[in-house]
């Protein structure tokens, strides 16, 4: 798979056979933590994607994802997501049902249903480290 950062708010995703690459247009441009979460959408929805493409037996060699954002204020955030794909060998009867498995996605999901999130230092309470098969110890009840 290969994710292609087209601008500051816009990634591209392509099925290209190996490891993940991330590229860019310059050396300059960095991987932001925006476009990994349009990253993680992307890989999301290929996956769905391609799950189903599968059992439908079709290929998604051509399938290409676009994911665009843009930005709100009060608080700084992104605002809007936009996904588009573009996958020339899908027969027209199947575009409909393509786009509903699209949304099945569990990143999707998680956007338009956001987790509570929290945030804090460490702590013994919340972090115990137990070896695997280990015995909780203490005083029997």
């Amino acid at each position: 798979m290969k994710i292609t950062l087209l601008d500051e708010d816009a990634i591209r995703l392509e099925p290209v056979v190996g490891p993940l690459t991330i590229e860019a247009p310059t050396a300059e441009m960095q991987y932001s933590p925006f476009h990994m979460l349009a990253s993680s959408l992307a890989s999301c929805i290929f996956s769905v994607l391609y799950s189903w493409a599968t059992h439908a037996k079709l290929s998604v060699d051509d399938l290409v994802l676009e994911v665009r954002w843009t930005f709100a204020d009060d608080p700084h955030r992104v605002s809007d997501l936009a996904v588009t794909f573009d996958w020339p060998s899908l027969p027209a009867n199947r575009l409909a049902a393509a786009r509903r498995v699209a949304e099945l996605c569990t990143v999707h999901a998680t956007l338009h249903h956001p987790p509570t999130v929290t945030v804090g230092p460490a702590s013994a309470h919340e972090h115990v480290h137990t070896a695997p098969n280990a015995q909780p110890t203490g005083s029997a009840a």
